[in-house]
């Protein structure tokens, strides 16, 4: 047993010399962790929440259009509740819900085309809505206007 326990004392030295140059990463890390800030505290408004209903005609859709909801003040989505699948004959899929200090004037959503049951995959860019209402927002689609794809931002 002391001959380990003499072995490993030993051996200490060389891994932590061993330690001293560690290669540099392969690429650099990110943090994908929410940057959401409280913004209750911030501005001394109470927050609230706010759910988004949806109109479109089939012609706004095709056959399928994914939503991704992107934080902006003044709201930031409930994790399980900013994918929204909105598809041909006022079918829909998933539900939009907010915390905000106040109704927003617009919102803005990552989007692309997909049918219901499609695997996440890269959407095309940022979709601006302007939004009409209170605690029931409403969104219609035919008025958002699509910003550049995002190979078009630098």
């Amino acid at each position: 047993m002391k001959k380990i326990i003499a072995i490993f004392l030993l051996l200490l030295p060389i891994c932590a010399v061993a330690n001293d140059n560690p290669l540099p990463p392969l690429s650099p890390r990110v943090s994908i962790f929410s940057t959401t800030t409280d913004w209750a505290a911030l501005t001394g408004l109470p927050l609230r929440q706010f759910t988004g209903n949806f109109s479109w005609t089939n012609s706004d859709v095709m056959r399928g259009m994914v939503l991704y909801y992107l934080d902006s003040f003044p709201c930031y989505g409930e994790a399980d509740s900013v994918r929204i699948w909105l598809g041909p004959n006022r079918q829909s899929e998933g539900k939009l819900r907010l915390v905000c200090v106040h109704a927003p004037d617009t919102i803005s959503f990552a989007w692309r085309n997909a049918t219901r049951d499609a695997d996440q995959a890269e959407s095309k860019g940022i979709l601006t809505c302007p939004v009409t209402g209170d605690y029931e927002l409403k969104i219609d689609i035919s008025k958002c206007v699509r910003g550049p794809e995002w190979k078009e931002y630098k």
